[in-house]
Protein backbone atom coordinates (compact mmCIF):
# COMPACT_ATOMS: atom_id res chain seq x y z
CA UNK A 1 0.00 0.00 0.00
CA UNK A 2 1.01 3.40 -0.73
CA UNK A 3 -0.50 6.00 2.30
CA UNK A 4 -0.56 9.20 3.14
CA UNK A 5 0.50 10.20 6.80
CA UNK A 6 -0.63 14.23 7.64
CA UNK A 7 0.68 15.26 10.41
CA UNK A 8 3.64 12.52 10.49
CA UNK A 9 6.21 14.58 11.84
CA UNK A 10 4.15 15.23 14.77
CA UNK A 11 4.29 12.91 17.99
CA UNK A 12 1.94 10.51 17.00
CA UNK A 13 2.46 10.63 13.28
CA UNK A 14 5.99 10.00 13.53
CA UNK A 15 4.81 6.84 15.67
CA UNK A 16 2.48 5.76 12.60
CA UNK A 17 5.40 6.62 10.41
CA UNK A 18 8.15 4.44 12.67
CA UNK A 19 6.12 1.77 12.64
CA UNK A 20 4.91 1.79 8.72
CA UNK A 21 8.05 1.54 7.81
CA UNK A 22 9.71 -0.79 10.14
CA UNK A 23 7.15 -3.48 10.32
CA UNK A 24 5.24 -3.48 7.43
CA UNK A 25 6.20 -2.99 3.68
CA UNK A 26 3.88 0.00 3.40
CA UNK A 27 5.61 3.32 1.07
CA UNK A 28 4.33 6.14 3.46
CA UNK A 29 4.13 9.86 1.98
CA UNK A 30 4.63 12.09 5.05
CA UNK A 31 2.98 15.20 4.73
CA UNK A 32 3.74 17.57 7.39
CA UNK A 33 3.82 21.95 7.64
CA UNK A 34 6.35 21.08 10.15
CA UNK A 35 5.11 23.83 13.14
CA UNK A 36 6.50 24.35 16.47
CA UNK A 37 5.82 21.34 17.42
CA UNK A 38 6.97 19.06 14.34
CA UNK A 39 10.30 17.70 13.85
CA UNK A 40 12.12 15.83 11.42
CA UNK A 41 14.27 14.17 14.53
CA UNK A 42 11.25 11.96 15.40
CA UNK A 43 11.48 10.48 11.82
CA UNK A 44 15.47 10.30 11.94
CA UNK A 45 15.21 5.90 11.92
CA UNK A 46 13.25 6.40 8.46
CA UNK A 47 14.06 9.56 6.94
CA UNK A 48 15.96 8.67 4.51
CA UNK A 49 14.39 5.17 3.59
CA UNK A 50 13.29 4.72 0.51
CA UNK A 51 9.52 4.13 1.14
CA UNK A 52 9.29 7.39 3.68
CA UNK A 53 8.50 10.25 1.48
CA UNK A 54 8.14 13.47 2.61
CA UNK A 55 6.59 16.45 1.33
CA UNK A 56 6.11 19.91 3.21
CA UNK A 57 2.86 20.67 3.25
CA UNK A 58 -0.28 22.46 4.44
CA UNK A 59 -3.45 21.04 4.70
CA UNK A 60 -5.03 24.02 3.76
CA UNK A 61 -3.29 23.86 0.51
CA UNK A 62 -5.76 22.45 -2.15
CA UNK A 63 -3.16 22.76 -4.51
CA UNK A 64 -0.48 21.30 -2.67
CA UNK A 65 -2.61 18.57 -1.93
CA UNK A 66 -3.85 17.28 -4.88
CA UNK A 67 -0.40 17.64 -6.95
CA UNK A 68 0.66 15.06 -3.79
CA UNK A 69 -2.68 12.96 -4.56
CA UNK A 70 -1.67 12.92 -8.15
CA UNK A 71 2.34 11.91 -8.02
CA UNK A 72 1.97 9.61 -5.54
CA UNK A 73 -1.25 7.89 -5.98
CA UNK A 74 -2.14 6.58 -2.43
CA UNK A 75 -4.41 3.77 -1.65
CA UNK A 76 -5.24 5.66 1.93
CA UNK A 77 -5.15 8.46 3.81
CA UNK A 78 -4.35 8.99 7.60
CA UNK A 79 -5.13 11.83 9.37
CA UNK A 80 -3.28 13.16 11.65
CA UNK A 81 -2.39 16.55 11.29
CA UNK A 82 -3.58 18.94 13.71
CA UNK A 83 -2.92 21.99 16.56
CA UNK A 84 -3.60 19.96 19.44
CA UNK A 85 -2.95 21.76 22.72
CA UNK A 86 -5.67 23.29 24.64
CA UNK A 87 -4.26 25.70 26.29
CA UNK A 88 -2.70 27.23 23.50
CA UNK A 89 -6.27 26.86 22.16
CA UNK A 90 -7.52 29.11 25.05
CA UNK A 91 -4.59 32.04 23.85
CA UNK A 92 -5.75 31.65 19.92
CA UNK A 93 -7.97 29.57 18.69
CA UNK A 94 -7.97 31.74 15.25
CA UNK A 95 -5.09 28.68 14.38
CA UNK A 96 -7.03 25.88 15.64
CA UNK A 97 -10.18 26.30 13.26
CA UNK A 98 -7.78 27.06 10.25
CA UNK A 99 -5.99 23.96 10.38
CA UNK A 100 -8.03 21.81 12.09
CA UNK A 101 -11.96 22.68 10.88
CA UNK A 102 -10.68 24.58 6.93
CA UNK A 103 -7.41 22.02 7.10
CA UNK A 104 -9.51 19.00 7.29
CA UNK A 105 -12.34 20.10 4.54
CA UNK A 106 -9.57 20.81 2.15
CA UNK A 107 -7.91 17.23 2.73
CA UNK A 108 -11.21 15.87 2.02
CA UNK A 109 -12.04 17.92 -0.97
CA UNK A 110 -8.58 16.45 -2.69
CA UNK A 111 -9.45 13.05 -1.29
CA UNK A 112 -13.06 13.04 -3.26
CA UNK A 113 -11.26 14.58 -6.15
CA UNK A 114 -8.66 11.84 -6.49
CA UNK A 115 -10.75 8.80 -5.09
CA UNK A 116 -13.70 9.92 -8.28
CA UNK A 117 -11.18 9.35 -10.70
CA UNK A 118 -10.14 5.63 -9.45
CA UNK A 119 -11.52 2.62 -11.54
CA UNK A 120 -13.96 0.64 -9.53
CA UNK A 121 -11.78 -1.93 -7.83
CA UNK A 122 -9.43 1.19 -6.05
CA UNK A 123 -12.38 3.07 -5.00
CA UNK A 124 -13.49 0.38 -3.48
CA UNK A 125 -10.42 -0.33 -1.53
CA UNK A 126 -9.22 3.09 -0.97
CA UNK A 127 -9.81 4.58 2.83
CA UNK A 128 -9.66 7.87 4.65
CA UNK A 129 -9.20 7.52 8.05
CA UNK A 130 -9.56 10.70 10.30
CA UNK A 131 -7.53 10.90 13.95
CA UNK A 132 -9.89 12.57 16.57
CA UNK A 133 -9.62 12.56 20.51
CA UNK A 134 -12.18 11.75 23.34
CA UNK A 135 -12.21 15.42 24.09
CA UNK A 136 -15.24 15.59 21.95
CA UNK A 137 -17.46 14.09 24.66
CA UNK A 138 -16.62 16.65 26.46
CA UNK A 139 -16.32 15.92 30.67
CA UNK A 140 -17.65 13.06 32.68
CA UNK A 141 -18.24 12.65 36.09
CA UNK A 142 -17.15 10.50 38.69
CA UNK A 143 -18.25 7.21 36.67
CA UNK A 144 -19.36 6.44 33.09
CA UNK A 145 -17.17 5.94 29.91
CA UNK A 146 -17.32 7.79 26.33
CA UNK A 147 -18.61 5.12 24.47
CA UNK A 148 -18.46 5.74 20.06
CA UNK A 149 -22.20 6.97 20.74
CA UNK A 150 -21.54 9.12 23.28
CA UNK A 151 -23.03 12.83 22.01
CA UNK A 152 -20.18 14.96 21.65
CA UNK A 153 -20.03 18.30 23.95
CA UNK A 154 -16.83 20.09 23.35
CA UNK A 155 -16.03 22.43 25.98
CA UNK A 156 -12.30 23.92 24.83
CA UNK A 157 -11.77 25.89 21.31
CA UNK A 158 -9.44 22.50 20.52
CA UNK A 159 -12.23 20.05 21.38
CA UNK A 160 -15.00 22.20 19.29
CA UNK A 161 -12.46 22.27 16.14
CA UNK A 162 -12.01 18.57 16.80
CA UNK A 163 -15.48 17.97 17.17
CA UNK A 164 -16.28 19.90 14.10
CA UNK A 165 -13.50 17.78 12.03
CA UNK A 166 -15.45 14.55 12.99
CA UNK A 167 -18.71 15.93 11.15
CA UNK A 168 -16.79 17.06 8.23
CA UNK A 169 -15.34 13.57 7.84
CA UNK A 170 -19.21 11.64 8.52
CA UNK A 171 -20.48 14.74 6.28
CA UNK A 172 -18.07 13.91 3.46
CA UNK A 173 -18.96 10.11 4.09
CA UNK A 174 -22.72 10.42 4.31
CA UNK A 175 -23.05 12.92 1.53
CA UNK A 176 -20.59 11.98 -1.22
CA UNK A 177 -19.83 8.22 -0.23
CA UNK A 178 -16.21 8.62 0.44
CA UNK A 179 -14.97 5.18 2.37
CA UNK A 180 -13.93 6.68 5.73
CA UNK A 181 -13.11 5.45 9.13
CA UNK A 182 -12.89 7.90 12.43
CA UNK A 183 -10.79 7.08 15.49
CA UNK A 184 -11.23 8.40 18.97
CA UNK A 185 -8.39 8.23 21.25
CA UNK A 186 -7.45 8.78 24.78
CA UNK A 187 -4.21 11.24 26.66
CA UNK A 188 -1.53 10.01 24.62
CA UNK A 189 2.27 9.95 25.66
CA UNK A 190 5.78 8.63 25.08
CA UNK A 191 8.82 9.59 23.13
CA UNK A 192 9.06 12.73 21.25
CA UNK A 193 6.13 14.54 22.95
CA UNK A 194 6.27 17.96 22.90
CA UNK A 195 6.92 19.43 26.12
CA UNK A 196 3.89 21.65 26.81
CA UNK A 197 1.77 18.72 27.66
CA UNK A 198 1.59 17.13 31.15
CA UNK A 199 4.18 14.36 31.25
CA UNK A 200 6.82 15.27 29.52
CA UNK A 201 6.48 18.80 30.74
CA UNK A 202 6.76 17.72 34.76
CA UNK A 203 9.91 15.21 33.50
CA UNK A 204 11.82 17.64 32.21
CA UNK A 205 11.03 20.21 34.94
CA UNK A 206 11.97 17.69 37.51
CA UNK A 207 15.15 16.64 36.09
CA UNK A 208 16.39 20.16 36.38
CA UNK A 209 14.43 21.04 39.95
CA UNK A 210 12.50 23.76 38.80
CA UNK A 211 8.90 23.57 40.27
CA UNK A 212 5.81 21.16 39.08
CA UNK A 213 2.55 23.11 38.25
CA UNK A 214 -0.45 21.08 38.81
CA UNK A 215 -3.65 22.53 37.79
CA UNK A 216 -6.55 23.37 40.40
CA UNK A 217 -6.23 20.65 42.80
CA UNK A 218 -5.07 18.11 40.25
CA UNK A 219 -7.51 16.14 40.75
CA UNK A 220 -8.33 15.81 37.03
CA UNK A 221 -8.40 12.70 35.72
CA UNK A 222 -7.29 11.25 32.25
CA UNK A 223 -7.28 8.04 30.33
CA UNK A 224 -3.42 7.36 29.62
CA UNK A 225 -2.62 5.86 26.50
CA UNK A 226 0.74 4.73 25.15
CA UNK A 227 2.05 6.27 22.04
CA UNK A 228 3.26 3.15 20.38
CA UNK A 229 0.08 1.63 21.10
CA UNK A 230 -2.02 3.79 19.71
CA UNK A 231 -0.13 3.39 16.89
CA UNK A 232 -0.74 0.13 16.42
CA UNK A 233 -4.33 0.54 16.74
CA UNK A 234 -4.37 3.33 14.00
CA UNK A 235 -2.85 0.65 11.80
CA UNK A 236 -5.68 -2.05 12.41
CA UNK A 237 -8.16 0.41 12.23
CA UNK A 238 -7.10 2.04 8.55
CA UNK A 239 -6.95 -1.72 7.64
CA UNK A 240 -9.59 -3.83 9.08
CA UNK A 241 -12.11 -1.07 10.15
CA UNK A 242 -15.74 -0.90 8.94
CA UNK A 243 -16.27 1.74 6.24
CA UNK A 244 -18.55 4.91 8.18
CA UNK A 245 -17.54 3.35 11.96
CA UNK A 246 -15.60 5.20 14.63
CA UNK A 247 -12.95 3.32 17.11
CA UNK A 248 -12.51 4.74 20.15
CA UNK A 249 -8.98 4.09 21.60
CA UNK A 250 -8.26 3.99 25.61
CA UNK A 251 -5.76 2.63 27.45
CA UNK A 252 -7.69 1.69 30.28
CA UNK A 253 -5.08 4.02 32.45
CA UNK A 254 -7.48 6.52 34.41
CA UNK A 255 -5.41 8.51 36.79
CA UNK A 256 -6.20 12.12 38.65
CA UNK A 257 -3.43 14.76 37.46
CA UNK A 258 -1.72 14.55 40.82
CA UNK A 259 -0.77 10.59 40.59
CA UNK A 260 0.34 11.16 36.82
CA UNK A 261 3.25 14.06 38.38
CA UNK A 262 3.71 11.55 42.05
CA UNK A 263 4.38 8.57 39.70
CA UNK A 264 7.02 11.00 37.66
CA UNK A 265 8.49 12.04 40.72
CA UNK A 266 9.20 8.41 41.87
CA UNK A 267 10.82 7.59 38.83
CA UNK A 268 12.87 10.16 38.67
CA UNK A 269 14.42 10.22 41.71
CA UNK A 270 14.95 6.53 40.86
CA UNK A 271 16.58 7.06 37.95
CA UNK A 272 18.02 10.47 38.40
CA UNK A 273 18.84 10.65 41.84
CA UNK A 274 20.34 14.33 42.27
CA UNK A 275 21.30 15.04 45.90
CA UNK A 276 20.99 18.61 45.53
CA UNK A 277 17.21 18.55 44.26
CA UNK A 278 16.33 15.87 46.71
CA UNK A 279 13.02 14.67 47.01
CA UNK A 280 10.91 15.73 43.45
CA UNK A 281 7.37 15.41 44.79
CA UNK A 282 8.74 18.14 46.75
CA UNK A 283 8.60 20.70 44.03
CA UNK A 284 4.88 20.20 43.27
CA UNK A 285 2.94 23.45 43.30
CA UNK A 286 -0.95 24.16 42.92
CA UNK A 287 -1.17 26.70 40.53
CA UNK A 288 -4.73 28.63 38.91
CA UNK A 289 -7.04 26.30 37.01
CA UNK A 290 -7.20 26.16 33.28
CA UNK A 291 -10.51 27.88 32.13
CA UNK A 292 -13.14 25.10 31.71
CA UNK A 293 -11.15 21.96 32.62
CA UNK A 294 -13.13 19.04 31.75
CA UNK A 295 -13.05 16.67 35.09
CA UNK A 296 -12.62 13.29 33.48
CA UNK A 297 -12.57 11.40 30.78
CA UNK A 298 -12.33 7.71 29.91
CA UNK A 299 -12.59 5.77 27.27
CA UNK A 300 -14.56 2.76 26.37
CA UNK A 301 -12.31 0.33 24.30
CA UNK A 302 -14.50 -2.51 24.18
CA UNK A 303 -15.36 -2.35 20.19
CA UNK A 304 -11.46 -1.96 19.00
CA UNK A 305 -11.13 -4.68 21.20
CA UNK A 306 -14.21 -7.63 19.96
CA UNK A 307 -13.92 -6.02 16.14
CA UNK A 308 -10.34 -5.87 15.59
CA UNK A 309 -8.35 -7.35 18.26
CA UNK A 310 -6.68 -4.53 19.47
CA UNK A 311 -5.54 -4.61 23.62
CA UNK A 312 -2.76 -1.95 24.55
CA UNK A 313 0.59 -4.12 25.85
CA UNK A 314 1.57 -1.23 27.87
CA UNK A 315 -0.14 -0.84 31.25
CA UNK A 316 0.35 2.72 32.50
CA UNK A 317 3.34 2.16 34.60
CA UNK A 318 5.61 0.15 32.48
CA UNK A 319 4.68 2.92 29.61
CA UNK A 320 5.58 5.93 32.20
CA UNK A 321 8.79 4.32 33.03
CA UNK A 322 9.87 4.18 29.48
CA UNK A 323 8.99 7.78 28.56
CA UNK A 324 10.95 9.34 31.39
CA UNK A 325 14.05 6.68 30.99
CA UNK A 326 13.83 8.26 26.91
CA UNK A 327 13.83 12.06 28.21
CA UNK A 328 16.82 10.84 30.90
CA UNK A 329 18.70 9.59 27.71
CA UNK A 330 18.02 12.18 24.75
CA UNK A 331 18.68 15.06 26.97
CA UNK A 332 20.41 16.80 23.87
CA UNK A 333 16.97 16.72 22.32
CA UNK A 334 14.54 17.91 24.81
CA UNK A 335 17.09 20.56 25.54
CA UNK A 336 17.46 22.14 21.97
CA UNK A 337 13.65 22.30 22.13
CA UNK A 338 13.45 24.51 25.23
CA UNK A 339 15.72 26.43 24.16
CA UNK A 340 14.49 27.02 20.90
CA UNK A 341 10.76 26.57 20.64
CA UNK A 342 9.27 26.62 24.12
CA UNK A 343 10.59 27.63 27.09
CA UNK A 344 8.45 25.73 29.84
CA UNK A 345 6.28 28.92 30.39
CA UNK A 346 2.35 28.57 31.50
CA UNK A 347 -0.08 28.92 28.58
CA UNK A 348 -3.98 29.06 28.73
CA UNK A 349 -4.09 31.60 31.19
CA UNK A 350 -6.08 34.38 29.03
CA UNK A 351 -10.10 34.11 28.61
CA UNK A 352 -10.11 36.19 25.68
CA UNK A 353 -8.03 35.46 22.67
CA UNK A 354 -4.99 37.12 21.32
CA UNK A 355 -6.00 38.04 17.37
CA UNK A 356 -4.32 35.19 15.46
CA UNK A 357 -1.99 33.88 17.72
CA UNK A 358 -1.61 30.14 18.93
CA UNK A 359 1.59 30.28 21.18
Amino acid sequence: MTIIVTGGAGFIGSAVVRQYIEETDATIVNVDKLTYAGTLESLKTVQNHPRHHFETVDVCDGAALRRVFAQYRPDAVMHLAAESHVDRSIDGPAAFIETNVVGTSVLLEAAREYWNGLDAAAKAGFRFHHVSTDEVFGTLGATGLFTEETPYRPNSPYSASKAASDHLVRAWHRTYGLPVVISNCSNNYGPYQFPEKLIPLVTLRALEGKPLPVYGKGDNVRDWLYVEDHARALRLILGQGRVGETYNVGGRSERTNLEVVKGICAIVDELAPNPKIGRRESLITFVQDRPGHDERYAIDASKIARELGWQPAETFTSGLRKTVQWYIDNAASWQRVTSERYAMERLGLSTSARSGASS
